[in-house]
């Protein structure tokens, strides 16, 4: 068994198992569950970055997405008290409206993943190292680097400032 089937059967795995925990998502009945199975879609999601060979995206994605905007959803879902009564009944032509376009969408993801396989094979194999990304970034973007730093350290400063109670 060479590299290419194993890559190939992993990516064959990683969206099998995406695809299953995106429609557990939308067809679970307790909002915790749906919260507990966009996590998995998540690690899946970044375990095809992996297979590209982003390490960088794979690390933002699963520290960002699997973990600040899920610690949010599950705190927001625990704060709203979710009742079976006060969750409406959608009809079948609503249902059926939502279902179109998401088929639609669907076309559209399958169309443009067919046209973008065509590109990848004039993509280098170095693409998304965190090596390059650092040598582009301290490299060419130096000036434009520093100036963010400058004002994320401005918005920390007065994040404090708007935070800090008045002593009396």
């Amino acid at each position: 068994m060479g590299m290419n089937e194993i890559t190939e059967y992993s990516f064959y795995g990683l969206s099998f198992l995406a695809i299953a925990c995106a429609i557990m998502v939308v067809l679970s009945k307790n909002p915790v569950y749906s919260v507990l199975y966009l996590i998995m879609t998540f690690f899946a999601i970044g375990g095809h970055y992996l297979l590209l060979n982003a390490q960088f995206l794979f690390a933002v994605h699963i520290i960002v997405y699997a973990g600040a905007i899920m610690v949010l959803f599950l705190y927001v879902i625990m704060m709203l008290n979710l009742n079976k009564d006060s969750e409406p009944r959608r009809a079948l032509i609503t249902r059926l409206g939502f279902a179109i376009p998401a088929g639609l969408l669907l076309l559209v993801l399958v169309g443009s993943l067919r046209a973008s396989s065509e590109m990848s094979a004039t993509i280098g194999s170095n693409i998304g190292l965190v090596e390059n990304l650092g040598k582009v970034l301290f490299k060419d973007f130096l000036l434009p680097f520093e100036i963010s730093s400058v004002l994320f350290l401005a918005g920390m400063v007065g994040a404090v400032l708007l935070g800090k109670r008045e002593v009396k």
